[in-house]
């Protein structure tokens, strides 16, 4: 089974053996729409459509979907939560200045409005992005769900996948950070390999095996942008010794076997990595991209880690696929989400 799938089936064993229930703040969107219905369909989860009434049944219908047992549509301007999101949204940023009547207002804003959905328990996770920035997504999740207990950074990921070939097999990759930590220091890196260590085990099932990754492989090169890698790599060990985390290393080491071999013989990461941490946002985002359009890997995400509950971006270019996808991840990250937001 393709691993995408091997996601999708297990979001639709459920939470309890029921479905879990994903708002998606964009329903009038033609690709969220017809993802929605997929996924209801399939019984990848429950979904909660927001967003103006009339435009959303529309979309909808054209994706030849309705209402029913698994889609409903929420209208955050007729809704009868918004009062009392509004009131929650005020109680827990009035001191940032925020009035009552703007509190009414943002409430009112589909992202925030699903958010709340995830917030309140009328949710388990809420997908945006197709419409909106990342930094958007990324600020409503922070204020309205906020981090996960004792979680000292919330960071992101993409899944990667490989395709198989006559020449390598097909493989299920983290990139992190490639959204959102622009330059982590080496403590922060640490934490952010640990999340990607744990994300990966919830959602591909395997064992993961971290690189964190430099230009410098094992002290071939002296700079202090390898130290960093190195310190963080020190901390991570140090935080979790059973963790196979190796570093730093280059990509090239990291990836492939017979490069592994020669430039980390000692390694148990190197050649076999499946999660691979980069120094900083510039190099994560630009190698994200590069193995997606020349490599021709799948790219899901940006997905978060370190929430209370599960929110996730869409990237604006998502394909209808890209959106199922997303809502597959949300709903399995959702099975395990630690505790009720604070």
């Amino acid at each position: 089974m393709h691993p995408l799938e091997t996601i999708l089936a297990r979001a639709a064993s459920g939470i309890d053996g029921r479905p879990a229930t994903i708002a998606l703040s964009e329903g009038a969107d033609p690709r969220v729409a017809h993802a929605a219905v997929a996924a209801a369909r399939r019984g990848i989860a429950c979904i909660i459509l927001v967003g103006d009434q009339v435009a959303v049944a529309r979309a909808l219908t054209d994706a030849g979907g309705a209402e029913g047992a698994r889609i409903a549509i929420h209208d955050p301007a007729t809704s009868a939560l918004t009062d009392d999101f509004a009131a929650m949204y005020h109680a827990a940023r009035q001191h940032k200045g925020v009035s009552a009547d703007v509190a009414a207002r943002v409430a009112a804003e589909p992202l925030t409005y699903a958010a709340m959905l995830v917030r309140k328990g009328h949710a388990a996770g809420t997908v945006g992005g197709a419409a909106n920035t990342t930094a958007d997504v990324v600020r409503t999740a922070l204020q309205v769900i906020g981090p996960a207990p004792e979680t000292a950074l919330v960071s992101s990921f993409f899944l990667m996948v490989l395709d198989g070939s006559d020449a390598r097999p097909a493989r299920t990759l983290i990139f992190s950070d490639c959204a959102l930590v622009v330059d982590p220091d080496a403590p922060a890196m640490a934490d952010i390999a640990l999340a990607s260590a744990r994300s990966f085990a919830v959602l591909v099932g395997d064992t993961p095996r971290v690189a964190m990754l430099s230009f410098s492989t094992k002290g071939s090169a002296r700079h202090a942008l390898v130290t960093k890698v190195a310190e963080a790599t020190r901390i991570a060990q140090a935080a979790n010794p059973d963790l196979a985390l190796d570093g730093e290393m280059q990509f090239d080491a990291a990836f492939d076997p017979g490069v592994g071999a020669a430039k980390a013989p000692n390694s148990a990461v190197a050649g076999a990595a499946n999660v691979f941490i980069f120094p900083n946002l510039e190099a994560g985002n630009i190698g994200y991209k590069i193995a997606q359009r020349i490599g021709g890997a799948t790219a899901i995400g940006p997905v978060l880690q370190g929430l209370a509950r599960p929110a996730n971006d869409l990237s604006r270019g998502c394909t209808q696929a890209d959106v199922l996808h997303m809502i597959g991840v949300t709903a399995v990250q959702a099975q395990v989400a630690a505790g009720p937001p604070t």
